[in-house]
């Protein structure tokens, strides 16, 4: 049971990250925001499993993690869902906007970056757990480990006030950086499916 919902929680996790992307191209924010929160979802189904096979001396990471990926989706969830209901349903002034609405860069875009920076933990901590017996295994170590150095940027930029006033992830910058995340955590996702279908096999 742990590795199929490790494969499918991976799978999904891929799939959503490809909509993500594809929605982005094309300026489709409302499908882009409800797939960021089936994305949270998956992404705490593929952890779970990661840490359900975790060695007992690596508990603590796997559980770090865990916990770190529960944070993570309620952050996120709280975003996207608001976006999904009170900011595309309701007439919102001025000032509602700008603290509610996504593209305003307010509370609601800083409370995202917290949100994927500590995902980016999460996946740190998790690589740790992985013993890496073979190629696709030690890439998708690498690649959750190094997903963690988002951390700092995601946590340190919203507190310099950089943000105010740009156009977030409408803007062709915002866009194009989001679609590179996308390249690289799209792989994570595969890999992850790859590493549980093997396990499901033993």
């Amino acid at each position: 049971m742990n590795g199929k919902i490790g494969m499918i929680g991976s799978l999904f996790n891929a799939a959503t990250v490809i909509a993500f992307a594809i929605f982005g191209l094309f300026g489709f924010n409302y499908g882009s925001y409800f797939v960021c929160i089936l994305l949270s979802i998956s992404f705490i189904c593929m952890i779970a499993a990661f840490d359900a096979e975790c060695a007992e001396d690596k508990k603590a990471a796997g559980r770090t993690a865990l916990v770190m990926s529960g944070v993570y989706a309620t952050l996120v969830m709280i975003v996207y869902f608001t976006q999904c209901t009170t900011v595309i349903n309701e007439e919102l002034g001025e000032d509602a906007m700008r603290v509610l609405g996504y593209s305003s860069m307010g509370l609601m875009f800083n409370l995202d970056m917290l949100g994927y920076g500590i995902m980016a933990l999460s996946t740190f901590f998790i690589g740790l757990t992985i013993k890496a017996e073979n190629g696709k295994d030690k890439a998708l170590k690498i690649l959750l480990l190094l997903h963690g150095l988002f951390f700092p940027g995601c946590l340190i930029l919203p507190m310099t006030g950089m943000f105010i006033g740009g156009g977030g992830s409408s803007s062709n910058g915002g866009t194009i950086a989001l679609e590179i995340w996308c390249l690289y955590f799209l792989p994570i996702g595969i890999l992850s499916f790859l590493h549980f279908k093997e396990k499901d096999k033993m």
